[in-house]
């Protein structure tokens, strides 16, 4: 549902949008037929959301005026209840006048900074369309889970032997299937929450599925035993040794799950985007970290491999490699098309982590990456 339903065009010279305030009067009872509570109630989010940033703003491509305002938010109100979340707290309820959000950004210091007014609004309505955002992911889920048809997958990760081979059935539904080496990876089915995967959420997923009955400890013990099996390469296992022993730290199980040998990661994100398929398959990424801040940070560990090919051995059997700048073009190629999907992307030189200083760098380097990407205060 989008924000232009609630409206008619107008005659297109005095007024462009009219409000249908019979329909915005009705929403307070129930939404309208072909449509759920969530639709409207993200639909109605939007539309006050970018409403109210447009007239703190540049006043352009607003809709609503200072008479319907009041109508839109005791809807959404109502609409927000019934899906049992909490609705935004309102600091006032109009564009202009007293109650108005004009006064209200003068008299807290807002009136030279349009950024300012924005992160208001950003602050009153962030959260509901967070919650609604996570609400939307729950129900698409919950398609894959109670009918006969689906195998929903969120992430194909850490092979310890021959890598996946994966067809994408249904782009729409994100119907994956392995259809060779199923039996060498993980496939994590739980839903993604926004707010990030941590080694807690991680481990109670491996407890239900791989060691019922057992303790949390003795769980996350056994997953990491496994994770790390997974890895192929001295620079790989010091990335997650160098990582993982943070865990055993005050408030270590809190922390983002370092996840290895990502086959498939199914991004929320993305699908609303637009994209027809959250599902981004990639050859491998070699970590994954979704942190909660809602960032998706993607790190590689990269060998000779990623950029040259072996030359037949010398007469001493030693192996050197020549450069293949169609092989280092293919990977920076796949960067961009991440980055442009949200991911921020690292990597290391498989030599740097063969050097005798190579775990301080690797801890100072996590210090300072967890340190950007702390939950946001509220």
């Amino acid at each position: 549902m989008e924000p232009g339903a609630f409206f008619s065009s107008g005659d297109g010279w005095g007024e462009s949008w009219v409000l249908d305030v019979g329909l915005i009067e009705s929403l307070r009872f129930g939404p309208p037929d072909g449509h759920t509570d969530l639709d409207v109630a993200i639909a109605l989010t939007r539309l006050l959301y970018d409403d109210f940033v447009s007239y703190g703003t540049d006043g352009r491509d607003m809709r609503l005026n200072n008479d319907t305002v009041p109508v839109v938010v005791k809807a959404h109100r109502a609409v927000i209840e019934r899906l049992a979340l909490e609705p935004p707290a309102w600091p006032f309820r109009a564009f202009d006048g007293p109650r108005g959000f004009g006064s209200y950004w003068r008299d807290n210091g807002m009136s030279g900074s349009w950024k300012a007014r924005r992160d208001c609004v950003e602050e009153i309505l962030g959260p509901t369309r967070d919650a609604l955002e996570e609400l939307q992911e729950l129900e698409y889920e919950s398609r894959f889970r109670n009918g006969p048809a689906g195998s929903f997958k969120n992430l194909i990760f850490a092979a310890d032997g021959e890598k996946p081979e994966m067809v994408l059935r249904d782009a729409v539904n994100n119907d994956v299937e392995i259809v060779r080496n199923a039996h060498t990876c993980l496939v994590f089915t739980d839903p993604l929450p926004p707010q990030g995967l941590t080694w807690r959420q991680m481990v109670a997923w491996w407890t239900k599925n791989h060691q019922p009955d057992t303790d949390e400890k003795t769980a996350a013990s056994g997953l990491y035993r496994r994770l790390y099996r997974s890895l192929d390469s001295v620079p790989e296992q010091l990335v997650m040794r160098t990582y993982c022993a943070r865990y055993a730290k005050d408030g270590g199980f809190d922390l983002p799950a370092l996840i290895p040998q990502v086959y498939l990661h199914y991004d929320p994100y993305t699908r609303r985007s637009g994209k027809q398929s959250g599902a981004l398959p990639r050859q491998r990424m070699d970590f994954l970290l979704l942190t909660p801040d809602r960032a998706r940070i993607v790190i590689e560990v990269d060998g000779v491999q990623h950029y040259g090919r072996p030359n037949p051995p010398d007469d001493k059997g030693r192996i050197t490699h020549t450069a293949v700048p169609r092989l280092y073009a293919e990977m920076v190629a796949e960067d961009r098309r991440l980055r442009l999907a949200g991911y921020e992307i690292y990597r290391f030189g498989g030599w740097e982590l063969t050097q005798p200083h190579a775990g301080q760098l690797v801890e100072d380097f996590f210090t300072e990456l967890l340190a950007r990407h702390r939950k946001p205060a509220l």
